[in-house]
């Protein structure tokens, strides 16, 4: 996955948020705005229309060069690839199978993936006002239509980004994103302040580091219990740590792999773990870090800024996040 946000070195894994109520863990330092204008919106939060992407740089990775391309997670179509929604509206509270199909250019139903991360696909959904989060692992039918349970606990607009690879020789990952609304009486909440600790489920994330607009810069979270620092994280999809991050706004969808993996003679299983990342744009992000220990996937959200940003509107509390890994009939975790 290499959509938004690019990292240097390692090659691993993934993640994204869901069940009842879901809140996040407070934030750290500036990234993002830039200069795209999201969408107007309806009073759910969804958008009215299609937004123009707005190039961006892309960090060559350790290639070197920079080409000019939208952020992932803007786009309903790239590629030759479109992202279909079958399911446009939930209820919210109420449980509700999501179902959608990757479609090629002729329009036919997308059925052969190449794996990564443990996963044919990866299904982030995000509320716009980036306060719930979920990262889901759908389950594919025979014919290509993708689906997963989804109880969303608010009512108001929702993103739906598909992470994937065709299968293929020479395929490239795409991230595609959708709208979805989710009704019932709607109350915006604001988005958590930055912070540079944030706690879920009785854990403590440390995160050293900031994001900057077009440059790489290394991002490191320490996790802790009761004071005590975490050595012994497990493996979750590949890696001890996936990063995802989202830009508040246009909720551009920006994936960060490790620095490393297990397995590979180097990398610790922790307390850190470490992330090389780079911002897009100026603006403010949310930072959703998945961990695995004690068998259970925990979510640690932040909210940071990159480059010259205006200070944040003062902020709701946050709730403590569930988790679960979406295996056993529940629709995955994040807050």
């Amino acid at each position: 996955m290499h959509t938004g946000l690019r990292i240097t070195a390692f090659a691993a894994a993934l993640a994204a948020t869901f069940g009842t109520a879901y809140g996040v863990g407070t934030g750290v330092d500036p990234l993002v705005a830039d200069g795209a204008a999201p969408a107007p919106h309806d009073e759910h939060g969804a958008s009215d229309g299609p937004r123009e992407p707005t190039p961006r740089p892309k960090e060559g990775g350790g290639h070197g060069g920079h080409e000019s391309t939208p952020p992932g997670g803007l786009q309903i179509s790239e590629g030759g690839y479109t992202l279909d929604l079958d399911t446009s509206r939930v209820t919210a509270g109420r449980r509700t199978e999501l179902r959608f199909t990757v479609r090629d250019a002729s329009g036919a139903a997308v059925t052969a993936y190449q794996r990564e991360h443990d996963k044919e696909l990866h299904l982030v959904l995000a509320s716009r006002d980036l306060v719930t989060y979920r990262h889901l692992h759908p389950t594919r039918a025979a014919d290509g239509t993708w689906s997963t349970p989804v109880d969303l606990p608010a009512a108001g607009g929702y993103r739906v980004f598909a992470d994937f690879t065709p299968a293929g020789e020479g395929a490239e990952n795409l991230t595609l994103g959708a709208d979805l609304a989710a009704s019932g009486r709607y109350e915006p909440a604001r988005l958590p302040a930055p912070d540079g600790t944030a706690r879920t489920d009785g854990y403590e994330v440390e995160l050293d580091g900031s994001l900057r607009p077009g440059k790489a810069s290394e991002l490191k979270l320490k996790v802790s219990r009761d004071g005590r620092p975490v050595g012994d994280l497990q493996p979750y999809l590949g890696a001890y740590g996936h990063l995802v991050a989202l830009r508040s706004g246009d909720l551009a969808y920006l994936h960060v792999h490790p620095n490393g993996e297990p397995g590979d003679g180097t990398t610790r299983p922790g307390p850190e773990v470490s992330f090389t990342a780079t911002a897009p744009s100026a603006g403010t992000y949310r930072l959703f870090l998945d961990f695995r220990h004690g068998g259970e996937v925990h979510t640690a959200a932040f909210t940071v800024r990159a480059g010259s940003v205006p200070d944040a509107p003062e902020t709701a509390p946050a709730a403590t996040p569930e988790h679960t890994d979406g295996t056993d009939g529940t629709d995955g975790h994040g807050h």
